[in-house]
C-alpha cells in the first residue's frame, strides 16, 4: 500500500507499519484509507492470529496532517462529512478487527495517534513516549477518536485530557490505562514480542469470540438480557471444534494444535 508497510510471517503476525516518517505518521486521506482496507483485508484472513501496529522512525503518529486538515477548513461540509465518516470508518474497523491488535508506540502519539492507540486492544510503548488529545490545540475536538478515547481511559481522564490538550508522559499512559506496558525504547520490539507469545497461546476462534461479545458489553448493571447474552454465547462456544481441542490438550497434557502449528 501506498503509506503502510504490511507483512505476516509464518506465525500469523501481521505488522502493519504507517510508512510516512518524514510528516511523523501524520496520516491524511491515503493512509485513512489504506488502514481501513488493511485491518478489512487482516481481519478476514484466516492465517492471520495478531495485528501489530507501529509507525517508522521516530514517532507512533503525530496524529491529522496539517495539509489534509488545511483542505478540510476550505472543503464543503458534504466534503468534511464523507471524509469524516472515512476516518470514523477506519477506527471502528481497527476497534473491531477480529484478531488481537498491539500498538507498539514510540515518540508521540497525538491527536488521531492517540485514537489509534486507544482502538488497540493493548498497546506498549517506550519510556520516552508523549500521548495528547491535542485537537483543541487547533480549534477543533476529538469527535471520531472521542469513544475509543473514553472506553481505554475512562469519561474524566479523557474529558482532561481533551480540554487541557497537554501532553502526558508513558507512566501517565500506563497508569491511566491507556497502555500495558512501558519499557526503555531498546527493549520495546522485545516487549511486543513478550505480548505476541501470549497471545498465540490462545484459541484463535476463541479471542474472536471474545472480542465480539466484550464489545457488547458496558460496564453497568447486567441485566437479564446480558445474562442470556453471556449463556447463550458460552453454550455454542463449548461445543466448537477449538474448544473440543483446547480440553482435550489440558487432559492429555499436551500443547494445543494451535500452538503447534504456530511454531512450525
Amino acid at each position: 500500500m501506498e503509506t503502510l508497510n504490511v507483512e505476516l510471517d509464518a506465525r500469523g503476525v501481521a505488522q502493519v507499519q504507517m510508512n510516512r516518517p518524514e510528516v511523523f505518521n501524520a496520516f491524511n486521506e491515503a493512509m485513512i484509507a489504506d488502514l481501513g482496507a488493511a485491518f478489512d483485508e487482516l481481519s478476514a484472513n484466516p492465517l492471520v492470529r495478531v495485528i501489530v501496529l507501529s509507525g517508522a522512525g521516530k514517532v507512533f503518529s503525530a496524529g491529522a496532517d496539517i495539509q489534509w486538515m488545511k483542505r478540510a477548513a476550505d472543503a464543503t461540509h458534504d466534503w468534511n462529512l464523507a471524509d469524516a465518516r472515512q476516518f470514523a470508518q477506519m477506527l471502528h474497523r481497527i476497534a473491531h478487527c477480529s484478531k488481537p491488535t498491539v500498538a507498539r508506540v514510540q515518540g508521540l502519539a497525538l491527536g488521531g495517534g492517540f485514537g489509534l492507540v486507544a482502538a488497540c486492544d493493548l498497546a506498549v510503548a517506550s519510556d520516552d513516549a508523549r500521548f495528547a488529545v491535542s485537537e483543541a490545540r487547533f480549534g477543533i475536538l476529538p469527535s471520531v477518536i472521542g469513544p475509543y478515547v473514553i472506553n481505554a481511559v475512562g469519561a474524566r481522564q479523557a474529558r482532561r485530557l481533551a480540554l487541557t490538550a497537554s501532553r502526558v508522559g508513558a507512566a501517565d499512559a500506563l497508569q491511566m490505562g491507556l497502555v500495558q506496558e512501558v519499557v526503555a525504547a531498546a527493549d520495546l520490539d522485545a516487549c511486543v514480542e513478550r505480548w505476541i507469545a501470549e497471545l498465540l497461546l490462545n484459541g484463535p476462534q476463541a479471542q474472536a469470540e471474545i472480542k465480539h461479545l466484550f464489545a457488547q458489553l458496558e460496564v453497568g448493571p447486567v441485566t437479564a438480557e446480558v445474562v442470556e447474552l453471556t449463556a447463550q454465547t458460552i453454550a455454542r462456544v463449548r461445543m466448537t471444534l477449538e474448544a473440543r481441542e483446547g480440553f482435550a490438550a489440558f487432559l492429555d497434557k499436551r500443547a494445543a494444535a494451535w500452538t503447534r502449528s504456530d511454531k512450525t
